[in-house]
């Protein structure tokens, strides 16, 4: 008895523990609905995870915070990447993050329900809302030639992406409002395809350089080959004078001594009789 008493107690407490962190977890899901619920936090919620994943994946000097893409608009968008353009310029990729987290709350809870006309009504309050999103990022931050002709807006959530992929919004979308979304794996995976581009550029420029260089390198070849041209010309100048004076010279050198030894041989015999 007194263990089973003992075994009892010990699943009890264990049930109390259980139930005190539902409510510790009960407390945080009350938390996260709050933040979420308020629309300037959400806005804050999405931004600070784009500018997770651009930090993840891009330089510093490749991206910049709250810039003004629009000549003459006093509106900034949260992020705009570098992209590279002539004469060693730049022109900027508008992104913003957008979250319509009632319209989508509206939408699972839908879902839960089961109604067919529920969920029908909710998708398309999303889609307006989405619609409506583009048309902003389009109105506020595209301006060519400044930035790209198309702008990125972020969705943090992939259930959202998903859904407003599945409902056909991505060719309207473009077609629209030149705008693209992206969820947060697809845009790590653009942001990835858009690095390896600064890469692929750097190695062209640097491929240019280096034949740049070896232009310079060929120029001065020439200008030594014609030197060393002129210098061997020199040298075979200076070769045939040297087998002239070898030559001809030699010989008539010797010729004179000749006409010396020559000359001297009858003195020499003059002296001998005496």
């Amino acid at each position: 008895m007194n263990r089973s008493f003992a075994l009892v107690n010990e699943r009890l407490e264990q049930v109390y523990k259980g139930l005190g962190e539902m409510q510790t977890l009960a407390v945080g899901v009350g938390d996260l609905k709050k933040v979420l619920s308020n629309v300037k936090t959400r806005g804050i919620v999405g931004e600070i995870q784009l500018g997770g994943i651009l930090e993840e994946i891009l330089s510093p000097e490749q991206y910049d915070t709250n810039v003004c893409t629009k000549a003459g608009s006093r509106e900034v968008v949260e992020f705009a990447v570098k992209l590279p353009a002539h004469d060693d310029g730049f022109i900027w990729l508008p992104i913003d993050a957008k979250f319509p987290g009632d319209t989508y709350a509206a939408l699972r809870d839908a879902y839960e329900s089961g109604s067919k006309d529920a969920v029908d009504a909710a998708a398309k309050n999303l889609m307006v809302t989405i619609r409506k999103e583009a048309k902003d990022i389009r109105d506020k931050y595209i301006d060519p030639p400044n930035t790209t002709e198309f702008a990125i807006m972020f969705l943090p959530f992939e259930g959202l992406y998903s859904e407003v992929v599945n409902r056909g919004m991505v060719e309207v979308l473009q077609r629209d409002y030149k705008v693209n979304i992206a969820g947060p794996s697809t845009m790590a995976a653009l942001l990835n395809s858009i690095q390896m581009g600064f890469k692929t550029l750097a190695v062209q420029k640097r491929s240019a350089e280096v034949w740049k260089i070896l232009g310079s390198v060929k120029s001065e070849f020439e200008k030594f080959n014609e030197v060393l041209l002129l210098t061997q010309q020199r040298i075979d100048q200076a070769n045939k004078e040297l087998d002239k004076l070898v030559g001809v010279r030699s010989r008539q050198i010797s010729r004179k001594l000749s006409e010396v030894e020559s000359a001297s041989s009858p003195v020499i015999g003059l002296f001998d009789e005496s």
